[in-house]
């Protein structure tokens, strides 16, 4: 039996993104395995006076642990709260088999510290490519950090780009304690769903432009969106779109179980969770080809691709399954179900647990 690891995730500042979930999912689980986690990262900002002041008069006001990611207080495990990362050093790490940067700005922390922190690794979760070699987020690709990483294009980025080949690829999977559906009927009123963000790269420009497009040829299409930030006034939603702001994660599956299609359009994702968890509820995905979604969407089968920036395409492929009969339609839920549910979290904590074990013993020889 090999012995139980001791991990280090260093966070950096751990919200509600879709790679601090991964990241704390794999902490809880390897926990549970045994192993000896510790999570590292920037904390939230201590409230200022007329806050604490706040907080003694009302006790319904937020509290500093109301400020922490939702995904760290869920993992259970033991975390430090850094205040002042530019002092940051060995003192803040304690010595473990392994440390894991988790975003490229804790990757030059990684890698600065010594060897008693653990072998050195870079979980490349993020998508973004700037065209400078000489780029900060580039930089970090080529620091002397392995890597694991959880689609085949951001591997090909890697291999190709920053010239380094045979990175694991350990995709993503979804919790399906959390979202799931039960068989379910094409509704009468086409409803297409949507994550909002006024982030360039996720598209939602082009999106609003799909939906346009799908509205005026299925008059009785709706749009269902939740987003972690309200519209702004230059990105606006449409008139009758219902959109929830910031819902807790166990309402979100009856947004995607109330949806026929779920529609992302972003520019570039490193695997983006939404389409998947989507498909989980039983919910078809037309996207672009990013990420996660390259890895897991098949044409007519459980849902649609279409090139980044292809309005047309994607508002054709919409209406595609608008016009499919309830049978077909049913039939592309099933199988969005069936990929899904095919290779869950446990899966993915053994290769990732693996491929841990493999570096560690690497570096030892």
């Amino acid at each position: 039996m090999q012995n139980m690891l001791k991990i280090t995730f260093a966070l950096y500042r751990p919200g509600l993104s879709g790679g601090t979930r991964v990241a704390c999912t794999y902490a809880e689980r390897l926990a549970k395995r045994g192993h000896d986690v510790t999570l590292i990262f920037i904390g939230p900002d201590k409230p200022r006076f007329r806050e604490r002041l706040s907080n003694l008069l009302f006790p319904t006001a937020r509290t500093h642990e109301s400020r922490l990611s939702p995904f760290v207080i869920k993992a259970g495990v033991p975390f430090r709260e850094i205040a002042d990362a530019s002092a940051l050093d060995d003192r803040h790490f304690p010595d473990a088999d392994v440390v894991i940067a988790n975003f490229w700005r804790t990757a030059d922390w990684v890698a600065g510290l010594s060897d008693r922190k653990g072998a050195k690794v870079y979980f490349v979760q993020h998508g973004v490519f700037p065209p400078s070699d000489d780029d900060p987020l580039n930089l970090t690709y080529r620091l002397p950090l392995k890597k694991i990483t959880i689609s085949k294009s951001l591997g090909e980025v890697l291999a190709g780009r920053f010239g380094d080949p045979n990175i694991p690829i350990i995709p993503n999977s979804v919790d399906t304690d959390l979202f799931n559906a039960p068989p379910r009927e094409k509704n009468d009123a086409f409803t297409i769903g949507l994550l909002y963000s006024p982030a360039p790269l996720k598209g939602v420009a082009d999106a609003l432009s799909v939906w346009r497009k799908v509205a005026a040829a299925v008059p009785d299409a709706r749009l269902v969106v939740f987003g972690a930030k309200s519209p702004t006034a230059d990105l606006p939603l449409p008139d009758g779109a219902m959109f929830t702001l910031s819902p807790e994660q166990a309402s979100i599956k009856s947004i995607y179980q109330q949806c026929d299609a779920w529609l992302c359009a972003s520019h570039a994702e490193g695997f983006h969770l939404p389409p998947l968890e989507a498909m989980a509820c039983r919910c078809p995905v037309v996207s672009t080809e990013v990420g996660g979604p390259l890895d897991i969407i098949k044409d007519r089968v459980n849902g649609y691709l279409a090139k980044v920036g292809d309005a047309d395409d994607l508002a054709r492929k919409l209406i595609r399954i608008a016009g499919l009969s309830k049978d077909d339609w049913r039939s592309m839920s099933d199988a969005a179900y069936a990929t899904a549910t095919s290779y869950n979290w446990n899966d993915a904590t053994t290769l990732f647990e693996k491929e841990l074990y493999r570096i560690v013993e690497d570096r030892t020889h």
